[in-house]
């Protein structure tokens, strides 16, 4: 939406009659550009309910002593003001609302004039707009028009008033050039540069929250059972998934070398399953802690593909001065184009090279491979996210085919931080310049992560059989559900003892769900007495067991055997006795086995020893 102005003058002739007789005959209508200079400040007022009071403090100063204004007019484009107030210093003016299709002229008419060269009058225009703040999910949008180039004013400024209890700031896009917190509202200050072509785009809330429902069709073509895996969408930096249900339940899961999930299955002979999981994902304003990929993960990050060919001259020329992730985003962002036309099934994925050859062709998978073949030849560590993300363009929804074709977005690692960081120069280009680079939105839902590979693992979606696949990526605004927090479940048993040897404690843990659980410890107690563990664990996944196995020490008569072990992960521990006494009771049984059979053995070498006769 933009803002459009004209005002209408009047001209004052005091000496020559002939000239009011003339500007009778032919009237015209004379704009502010050039017979007034226009000093516009306007506020946005987002109020707890989410309609915004609009606030247009408009001044108005002649340039010439023989013309003033009579009226002036604002051209609201696709915006449908309610309670509309126009008002002076001292009193109201009258308004007339004029609609034309999708723009809506509100006219005002000043009761008095205002003559002589440099003199001023300043007025006030309100309205009140129950579009531009949206709640959706569990985030504020709000979305400010942007005011026509052709616009002309001597001097703009807009205030964005956001009530602090909307949530904290999300993102904000552009920069705003001041920003303060006072009176209970977060104050942002723009200019006409700052706003004139995409307007304001921000958000306020610590999360959002989506509901998502994702089926895979898996198939054993093999004549014998085998293994198949498939890929959940993980937690980031940036994102907890909240699994209700996996059904049937995997065989097995790990976290591969990208930090994808792996889900296995066990399918027997020309077996046919349907894999189904639900639950939620809550996707946050800003990082969070999370594992740090080691070096080898790193360096995977660096090496070129099919898709991304770092050592191309032409890229390796640009790689040379496009040496930061901003400058390679906004290279990017500007010189590709979105080809509409393209976003179907199985269309041919061009990569990095060719996307900068067509650069008029192309779509979410050029912007990323670009984006990333640039990066890694910088030696900047970059990869590839296949996901939902959710946008009203009809155009490039990600999920508006049966097929469940998906966005795909890059991200690189910021070694600062010590994090991945997700940037969108696709949206960049196609809402002509909104930053998608100082923080990404929080419509973004990672369902894979290619890094070691620039094609697998595959996303959800891409599970298919049969010639007419159905849709099976489901995706909705959400609120976070009652069960959060995940119970772990200890399990352990002593395996069968044998003299003289340590002995084994086979431990198990299994989360039951719904969320991954990190930096798990298990502590060893034996009789109260903390023992060294070695089993220090980094992730356990939804609905995932882990085995491992400890030593209980041997002694002689289990001198050093613990009556009690106790094993304590995180808030829930298991107590298992060692039957210490039964023990000592097989070491004696043993060792007088032991000398019973040693006796035995001398009194049959004795029987077989022959003494020699004594003779008289």
């Amino acid at each position: 939406s933009s803002f459009w102005y004209n005002c209408r003058m009047k001209r004052i002739y005091k000496i020559f009659s002939v000239f009011i007789f003339l500007f009778f005959l032919f009237p015209k209508l004379i704009f502010a550009s050039g017979e007034f200079n226009t000093d516009f400040d306007v506020t946005y007022e987002v109020k707890e309910t989410g309609v915004t009071e609009v606030t247009n403090k408009i001044t108005l100063t002649n340039v010439f002593s023989n013309m003033y204004a009579t009226s002036y007019s604002i051209v609201l484009d696709s915006i449908n003001p309610t309670n509309v107030k126009a008002y002076g210093l001292n009193s109201a003016y009258p308004t007339r609302i004029v609609k034309e299709g999708d723009k809506t002229t509100i006219k005002i008419d000043f009761p008095d004039t205002v003559v002589g060269k440099d003199k001023s009058r300043t007025f006030y225009v309100s309205f009140d707009e129950t579009t531009f703040a949206v709640r959706t999910g569990e985030v504020w949008e709000i979305s400010i028009p942007g005011i026509s180039e052709e616009a002309t004013f001597n001097s703009y400024y807009l205030r964005l008033l956001i009530p602090e209890k909307l949530g904290q700031e999300a993102y904000i896009s552009p920069s705003p050039r001041q920003k303060s917190n006072q009176n209970g509202f977060l104050t942002y200050v723009f200019n006409k540069t700052d706003v004139e072509k995409t307007g304001i785009v921000a958000g306020f809330g610590a999360f959002q929250v989506f509901s998502f429902n994702l089926n895979y069709h898996l198939e054993n073509p093999l004549a014998k059972s085998s293994t198949t895996e498939i890929t959940l969408p993980p937690d980031t930096a940036y994102q907890k998934v909240y699994y209700e249900n996996i059904s049937p339940r995997p065989t097995n899961m790990y976290v591969d070398s990208d930090g994808n999930w792996i889900a296995e299955f066990r399918l027997e002979a020309r077996q046919r399953i349907d894999v189904t999981t639900n639950g939620f994902v809550q996707i946050f304003s800003n990082y969070r802690p999370f594992l740090s990929p080691n070096t080898e993960s790193l360096n995977q990050n660096l090496i070129g593909t099919e898709y991304w060919d770092i050592n191309n001259p032409e890229i390796v020329k640009l790689a040379q001065t496009l040496n930061t992730p901003k400058k390679i985003y906004d290279f990017v962002s500007t010189k590709l184009k979105y080809d509409y036309s393209r976003v179907k099934p199985n269309v041919e994925r061009l990569g990095g090279v060719r996307a900068l050859q067509n650069p008029e062709s192309a779509i979410c998978m050029e912007f990323t491979d670009l984006f990333i073949t640039i990066a890694r030849s910088a030696g900047i560590p970059a990869r590839e996210v296949n996901g939902f993300a959710y946008t009203e363009n009809p155009d490039i929804q990600p999920l508006s085919l049966v097929n469940d074709v998906l966005h795909a977005w890059p991200e690189y690692y910021d070694s600062e931080k010590g994090v991945w960081i997700p940037v969108d120069p696709t949206w960049g280009s196609t809402t002509g310049g909104v930053d998608y680079f100082s923080k990404l939105d929080l419509r973004h839902f990672t369902f894979v992560v290619h890094g070691k590979d620039s094609t697998k693992p595959y996303a959800a979606g891409s599970y298919k059989l049969g010639a007419n696949p159905q849709k099976d990526v489901f995706v909705s605004f959400g609120s976070l559900p009652t069960v959060r927090n995940s119970k772990l479940e200890l399990g352990a048993k002593i395996a069968i003892w044998v003299p003289f040897i340590s002995n084994k404690l086979d431990l198990s843990i299994s989360n039951s769900g719904p969320v991954a659980v990190y930096n798990l410890i298990p502590k060893v107690y034996f009789d109260g007495i903390e023992q060294t563990s070695k089993n220090n664990l980094d992730v356990l996944l939804p609905f995932q067991t882990y085995k491992t196995s400890l030593d209980i020490p041997f002694s002689f008569l289990a001198s050093k055997t613990p009556d009690i072990i106790k094993i304590v992960v995180n808030e829930d521990e298991i107590v298992v006795p060692t039957n210490k006494k039964q023990v000592i009771i097989y070491n004696l049984l043993f060792i007088f086995i032991i000398a019973i059979l040693i006796l035995l053995t001398i009194i049959i070498r004795l029987k077989k020893w022959k003494f020699p006769k004594k003779h008289s």
